[in-house]
């Protein structure tokens, strides 16, 4: 059986850098982050916890693709490197836009609840603006998620198969 491919020195994949796709993880990498420190930076209960998990799950995947796409390295991952675009395009879809749609609107819910606390005069520590913040980081990520699967699903429909 063939050995494992070649490996040379690592170098920077700069045209996925400067792609539609590398610029929107890019955005969806800050804008999670934004979203999980938000919500651990704070005292959170019950559902949140979810959010959180998921905010931080897709977070590491999201950091993994970006990682392996930027250094050219997908084809190193078992049998998902052959198949790079369709997973990029299924992470995308279902677990970006589905786990940050859901987290979203666990923690808009929260913040409706606490929206109590954002009158003038509350004296007691508000959880208010920590909820909301993360509930508008979470939808614009979802929303990334959204463009970058699609960006993914049209080349998929136009029979390309790489992800640049």
């Amino acid at each position: 059986p063939p050995g494992p491919p070649a490996r040379g020195s690592l170098s920077l994949h700069r045209a996925y850098l400067r792609s539609p796709l590398g610029l929107l993880r890019l955005g969806q990498l800050a804008l999670g982050a934004a979203f999980w420190v938000t919500v651990a930076a704070h005292k959170y209960e019950g559902a949140a916890h979810f959010a959180l998990f998921a905010a931080v799950l897709v977070w590491l995947l999201t950091l993994a693709l970006f990682g392996l796409s930027l250094l050219g390295r997908w084809a190193l991952v078992p049998w998902l490197g052959s198949r790079w675009l369709l997973t990029n395009l299924v992470h995308d879809l279902a677990l970006g836009v589905g786990l940050y749609a859901a987290a979203t609107g666990i923690m808009g819910y929260k913040a409706r609840q606490k929206s109590y606390c954002n009158l003038p005069g509350y004296s007691q520590h508000c959880l208010y603006s920590a909820y909301l913040g993360a509930s508008v980081c979470g939808g614009i990520a979802a929303c990334l998620y959204l463009f970058s699967g699609l960006y993914c699903l049209s080349r998929r429909c136009r029979d390309q198969r790489d992800i640049i």
